[in-house]
């Protein structure tokens, strides 16, 4: 493809991003598939291109005089993102072959214009959203706006039950990449985005040594299991497991570390082409749990998709299917050590991997996210026991989702008191640097994390421990 046909196909794409709900990354894939003449090249520059577009859109668009769809978008990252002149511009709109038409007078008129638009909006968000950061964060929104919009590393949770994490960051630079422990949590590695990555693909993901999950999200697990002392009797509940990420961490909680003596050496490739390192992990007996871990969701897709992960990482979980209104696991009520609670919200805080969800998402469904997440820590509540503790937690960056939503439950629920986030952070598997750091930034049983501050995807923790 020459360079003005990918311009045209990135506009395209981003039509299609705007005009449906599918994920950017999953209508980039379609565009490939449908489009085989299109190398690994041409893939790779549509889709930096339009990652481009969808994390300045709101610069953009002010800059193009409020057009929103995919030509003006691609036109105006030429003129104010990648400064190229109006000719050179113009070289790239000729009309021929596959390429865009020439430029019109309105847009040749923009691009000599819009620069000033372009440097007085601030932000790459919704009003309503930046109006938030403003109340939350002072004179510090504008630089958590720009991390919410930056590019995020791929994290990596080692499981310390298969494989030690200096095994495993060995295992991953015999495959040439350059993994980085991360700052907060003990047992992460951190991976650059460019050039991404083929984790999948890799013999120590499918043998379960190693598990794709954001360093926020990690932390959330060790802060809501530090200092408990989980038997087999101890019954957890992961409340909302969706994707499962926080279950499995869940769940290797309190199981005995691989002895290092005893970690195979990476193979020389650390590939495993044909999968046979999955199959063998599925068949395999899943480790002696140390607790009893129930995993609900009101979506069964969603639980079948864990199995293969718990069956990788060979721990076990019992999943549960509940109801909308809470029901299926009533015979815990009164019963659970801890109550882990990952609340549906709007996800904001990964805008960084989904910037196209910035501008998909609405006042008004912020306003329904608030109630439902309430109602859901309600029926939540009911499972923990006297001394028992309830986790609240969100992957937003939003107040209402956030602080309201705590308020809100502490004014309605005296039975229950705050934990100090502090006090939580003595786990094995965070690093000095949590235990110090992220103690001086939780405030009471509150935790904030976000790109800007923590350079992990935006999370909100709430600590809860029921009284006698």
């Amino acid at each position: 493809m020459t360079p003005a046909a990918r311009l045209a196909a990135a506009a395209s794409v981003l039509d299609s991003i705007a005009q449906g709900r599918a994920p950017a990354e999953v209508v980039i894939k379609a565009w490939g598939a449908a489009n085989r003449y299109a190398g690994s090249g041409d893939r790779r520059a549509v889709a930096e291109r339009v990652y481009q577009v969808l994390r300045a859109r709101g610069r953009l668009v002010a800059a193009m005089g409020g057009r929103e769809d995919g030509r003006a978008l691609v036109v105006g990252a030429l003129a104010f993102l990648d400064n190229l002149s109006l000719e050179e511009i113009e070289a790239l709109h000729s009309g021929e072959g596959y390429g865009p038409r020439p430029l019109s007078k309105q847009e040749r008129a923009r691009i000599a214009a819009g620069e000033g638009d372009l440097a007085r909006t601030a932000t790459d968000l919704p009003a309503f959203v930046v109006d938030d950061l403003k109340a939350t964060f002072g004179d510090r929104w504008s630089e958590e706006a720009a991390g919410l919009m930056a590019r995020a590393p791929v994290d990596l949770r080692v499981n310390t039950a298969k494989t030690t994490v200096e095994a495993a960051r060995a295992e991953l630079k015999a495959t040439g990449l350059t993994p980085e422990p991360t700052p907060w949590s003990a047992v992460g590695l951190r991976l650059p985005s460019e050039p991404a990555p083929n984790v999948q693909a890799l013999d120590a993901f499918n043998a379960g040594r190693i598990e794709i999950q954001d360093e926020g999200s990690q932390l959330t697990a060790w802060v809501a299991g530090a200092g408990l002392s989980f038997t087999p009797d101890s019954i957890v509940v992961d409340y909302c497991a969706g994707g499962g990420g926080k279950t499995l961490a869940l769940a290797v909680q309190g199981l005995p570390a691989a002895d290092p003596a005893r970690v195979a050496a990476p193979s020389p490739a650390g590939w495993s082409p044909t999968g046979a390192d999955e199959i063998a992990a599925a068949k395999a007996k899943p480790a002696a749990a140390p607790m009893r871990l129930i995993a609900c969701d009101v979506v069964q897709k969603r639980l079948d998709n864990i199995k293969p992960r718990l069956a990788r990482a060979g721990v076990a979980a019992d999943l549960r299917l509940i109801g909308q209104n809470g029901g299926g696991v009533e015979e815990f009520n009164g019963k659970a050590d801890l109550v882990f609670v990952d609340a549906p919200c709007s996800g904001s805080g990964a805008w960084r991997r989904r910037p196209e969800d910035a501008w998909r998402l609405k006042a008004d469904e912020i306003e329904r996210l608030h109630a439902l997440q309430l109602r859901i820590l309600a029926q939540a509540a009911a499972l923990v026991k006297p001394g028992g503790r309830l986790v609240y937690v969100t992957c937003s960056i939003l107040s209402r989702e956030n602080e309201a939503v705590a308020d809100a439950f502490e004014a309605a629920n005296s039975g229950f008191s705050p934990l100090p986030v502090a006090d939580a952070l003595a786990s094995v598997a965070l690093t000095d640097a949590a235990h110090t750091q992220l103690a001086e930034a939780a405030k009471g049983g509150r935790l904030r994390l976000s790109p800007a501050s923590t350079g992990t995807d935006g999370f909100f923790v709430a600590l809860y421990e029921r009284r006698a």
